[in-house]
């Protein structure tokens, strides 16, 4: 296996809720009626890879099927077609016991429902994986020392859920799936039942901890502001099908469909839009002076653009080599609300 395996792949995945649901997937693909079948096409010939270290995130309306798409992944619920490979292996062929080990040592999972156990401590808790693994006691209490640490959590090891805050039980949540150190975390829309202030602390603390931990993330959400935020890339979900998935800042400059077009009709584009993405090949044009950093957004160089006399200005990565050229009227125009 080499390191380009991705992470995830899956190939044609369909989930189709009904009787005989493969008996009517054959009738589909042979043209049949779907509008007067009583069956659910909750995952609609998804084909989607996810690279190792990369922060999918997964986003439509209620009913989209993404919730849906991340269980198909996991297995957490049994396909209707196609196949879903986790590091090169068909997860659809795994037995019942392989399944486990697989999920034990490889996928941390966090959903809406924080799913902690009343009985039990908040240290207790986050260690509960560990137990499943017949890790020793003093061991396991360490590692959930250590990711309660990571969570900010250090002083609630002895509080029982009911007597943290919504967002303090979130926390403990996410440090009970990092704690058997999983190589790929699903979340589904864990920061939804949560209100704005706690909600914008989550996600600064899911960030930070994003830059810390080098996980491959499929994350759930309806928001789309919180998907711009967060992804390195952004699938977007439609009827079971994905419409689009691409770059935050290619799915608002170039919407691959009307439906995506309209999630993006609201957005500050050059809030989102980055100078790398707007950026385009050097060409022989001549350049000079200084580059512009590549993961600064338009919005962030708005003052420079505007006082800025150049009409085309370097663009470089973090490591300082030139990745491109920028223009300065194009990002004017996105800056200002003209001309695309």
């Amino acid at each position: 296996m080499t390191d380009s395996t991705p992470a995830i792949s899956c190939r044609n995945v369909w989930k189709i809720f009904g009787a005989q649901p493969e008996k009517y997937l054959d009738s589909l693909k042979r043209g049949g009626d779907e509008i007067r079948s009583p069956h659910v096409t909750a995952v609609r010939d998804v084909t989607l890879d996810i690279a190792r270290g990369e922060m999918l995130v997964v986003m439509g309306l209620s009913g989209s099927g993404k919730s849906t798409l991340v269980r198909c992944l996991s297995r957490l619920i049994e396909i209707t077609g196609g196949t879903v490979s986790v590091e090169g292996q068909d997860i659809g062929a795994m037995s019942e016991a392989e399944l486990i080990d697989l999920r034990r040592r490889k996928m941390g999972m966090v959903f809406q429902s924080f799913g902690l156990l009343p009985q039990r401590t908040v240290l207790e808790n986050v260690a509960f994986p560990l137990e499943m693994r017949g890790q020793d006691r003093n061991a396991r209490y360490e590692r959930a020392r250590e990711m309660l640490r990571l969570v900010g959590l250090t002083g609630r090891e002895g509080y029982f859920p009911r007597e943290l805050s919504g967002g303090q039980q979130q926390r403990v949540g996410i440090a009970r799936s990092l704690a058997i150190e999983p190589d790929i975390w699903f979340l589904d829309e864990p920061f939804s039942a949560l209100d704005p202030l706690i909600r914008r602390e989550m996600q600064d603390e899911f960030l930070r901890l994003k830059g810390l931990l080098n996980k491959t993330i499929v994350f759930i959400t309806h928001d789309f502001d919180e998907a711009l935020r967060l992804a390195d890339r952004i699938a977007i979900m439609k009827d079971g099908a994905i419409e689009q998935c691409d770059t935050p800042d290619r799915i608002v400059l170039a919407p691959a469909t009307e439906y995506v077009a309209k999630f993006t009709a609201d957005i500050d584009r050059a809030r989102v839009v980055r100078a790398s993405g707007l950026a385009r090949p050097v060409n022989g044009i001549a350049l000079e002076g200084a580059a512009v950093a590549g993961e600064l957004t338009i919005r962030e160089l708005g003052r420079q653009m505007v006082s800025d006399r150049r009409s085309h200005i370097p663009v470089a990565d973090r490591q300082g080599a030139l990745i491109g050229v920028l223009e300065r009227q194009a990002a004017l125009n996105l800056l200002l609300g003209g001309a695309a």
